[in-house]
């Protein structure tokens, strides 16, 4: 067999060609020119992002004949040998299948006897977190102490279950995940040597698919490539990844926003029909909203996409759909995800999902703004109507039979126009029970209470960012709002804001509104009603009061606290 596989013919020869993980082959090419590389390394990171092709790179490195240089000549005996595997001195073990403690001992054995062509001998052991508690223990002492002449390069995809005396003894290098961005362009350089053709959208759809790793996505471009009649096209990927093409995720996300389950639930079946995977349309379906939830509310970065491309359906969806929705339905398909792994039908899942998400949520941020619109204006004109009503009032004279009444005219004024009438009973009440350490808690949460009432509701916080807490008991907060019309609006979202309240306070407070002016009346009538009392108290409870009164009379004693 003369063909050989991609991932295979275009393995990294150098650190250069080790895509991605520049802050790791920066750090060991300085190391190995100034001849201070360490005696143990251990490369740890997902699959197929280049742990073991940099080891043998560095093996290659610090025994190139031209050494010390950044990067192997690739053409000298030591370079070419370590390549092919006919020098011995560089051992590469696979530690799944040499997990034992004699297997560790051989080494251990080997060890002490210098190398024979090359300056210096490299063991690789791949996938070390295979080996045996005692394997490790085994290998412990050379770890730590090996001769000059070995190095140690221990990789693995599972870092976590390595003792940690065996990490403390090596220099880690945590290799991350290939940005798809780099994927696309290691592959253009690809398949402009092997004068393949291939779309800029399949060279996009491979990089997703692969998820991070350049092995995978050269395996995956492999297999399109094999697959394709003349040029690899984006349905080609599809097929072979079994993927979900963009426009199909637009127009189910579409079709549930405008609660057309029909359409939602035809597309679904034909996808399963044809053959898609089940598990991958939802981690399809859930990326697309995800970077549909990035793109709206952060439009300048695109570059943090990981699965849309940006054309004009996903900027028209994205116009329509709005950010509560997306939340809601990732919610949903990530439920609906969990559920998946422990079902023999994973079908039945996915529709439920479907139907909660287009029939269970009602798209409340349109709602809102519309709310909102309408009840500025009706504010606007009324508080028109309220200012030329006051300023008639305040052209006309008031007469010594009318001072008494003012309450009661401005309950009727106030039922009849606003149709909120002001509980002064309830009020008068509050006072009676009223502490300063329960105004000042309140007082103290206020900011924070409006700032979340904002990100909950905006009509909600419309009505009330301008009131200010007057009075509070252990039950009950009176709130002055500037006009009688903010009252009226604000009994329409009561419940929303008095739980909102109970979150932040973390006691339940019943919120009794009042305007201000009439706040302001009825505070001053509590006070003075409330004076004589307290003076004829501290009078019947204090001898030196009493006894001054006696001597000087009422009207020239002043009592004070």
């Amino acid at each position: 067999m003369s063909y050989q596989a991609l991932y295979r013919t275009w393995r990294p020869r150098t650190f250069e060609d080790v895509v991605g993980q520049g802050h790791i082959t920066r750090t060991l090419q300085n190391a190995i020119v100034q001849e201070k590389f360490s005696h143990a390394y251990l490369f740890t990171g997902p699959r197929g992002t280049g742990k073991t092709s940099a080891a043998k790179i560095f093996a290659q490195t610090i025994n190139c004949e031209h050494a010390p240089v950044k990067e192997p000549c690739n053409e000298c005996a030591a370079c070419q040998g370590i390549r092919d595997g006919s020098i011995s001195d560089v051992i590469e073990i696979d530690a799944a299948s040499n997990t034992s403690v004699d297997d560790i001992r051989e080494i251990r054995e080997n060890v002490k006897y210098a190398s024979s062509a090359v300056p210096y001998k490299v063991y690789i052991i791949d996938e070390v977190h295979m080996i045996s508690v005692n394997a490790f223990n085994a290998l412990l002492k050379t770890l730590e102490e090996p001769p000059k002449h070995v190095v140690f390069i221990l990789a693995t995809t599972e870092p976590h279950k390595i003792p940690l005396t065996i990490i403390s003894r090596c220099q880690r290098f945590d290799f991350k995940p290939i940005p798809n961005q780099a994927i696309v362009e290691r592959m253009q350089t690809i398949v402009e040597a092997e004068s393949v053709s291939v779309e800029k959208e399949a060279f996009d759809a491979v990089a997703l698919a692969a998820e991070g790793g350049m092995r995978d996505a050269l395996s995956i471009l492999d297999q399109a490539i094999s697959y394709s009649e003349t040029s690899v096209e984006l349905e080609d990927v599809l097929a072979v990844t079994g993927g979900v093409s963009q426009k199909i995720l637009t127009d189910i996300v579409a079709s549930m926003h405008q609660k057309d389950v029909q359409s939602a639930l035809k597309m679904l079946d034909q996808l399963i029909q044809n053959g898609k995977d089940p598990a991958r349309f939802v981690y399809d379906i859930i990326y697309f909203l995800r970077d549909l939830l990035l793109y709206k509310s952060a439009p300048s970065l695109e570059g943090i996409l990981e699965r849309a491309i940006i054309d004009d359906a996903f900027q028209q969806l994205a116009s329509n759909v709005p950010e509560t929705w997306i939340q809601h339905a990732i919610m949903q398909l990530n439920q609906c995800q969990q559920e998946m792994k422990w079902s023999n039908n994973p079908k039945v899942f996915i529709e439920i999902a479907i139907i909660t998400i287009s029939n269970r949520y009602e798209d409340t941020p349109q709602t809102s703004d519309s709310v909102s619109s309408e009840a500025v204006m009706q504010l606007t004109q009324k508080l028109a109507h309220l200012e030329k009503e006051i300023a008639t009032l305040k052209q006309t004279p008031s007469g010594g039979v009318q001072a008494p009444q003012p309450e009661k005219k401005r309950q009727t004024a106030t039922k009849s126009k606003n149709s909120y009438k002001i509980p002064f009973e309830r009020i008068r009440n509050v006072l009676k029970e009223a502490e300063k350490q329960a105004l000042k808690e309140v007082q103290s949460q206020w900011a924070n209470f409006l700032s979340k009432l904002k990100s909950t509701s905006a009509p909600a916080h419309a009505t009330i960012q301008d009131a200010k807490p007057a009075a509070a008991s252990d039950s009950s907060l009176v709130v002055a709002f500037k006009y009688e019309i903010h009252c009226s609006l604000f009994m329409d979202n009561r419940e929303l804001v008095e739980s909102i309240l109970t979150s932040i306070l973390n006691k339940p407070l019943t919120i009794i509104p009042i305007p201000s002016q009439d706040w302001q009346e009825l505070r001053n009538e509590y006070v003075k009603s409330q004076e004589p009392s307290n003076a004829g108290e501290e009078a019947s409870g204090d001898p030196v009061v009493e006894e001054a009164r006696k001597l000087f009379g009422d009207d020239l004693i002043e009592i004070h606290d």
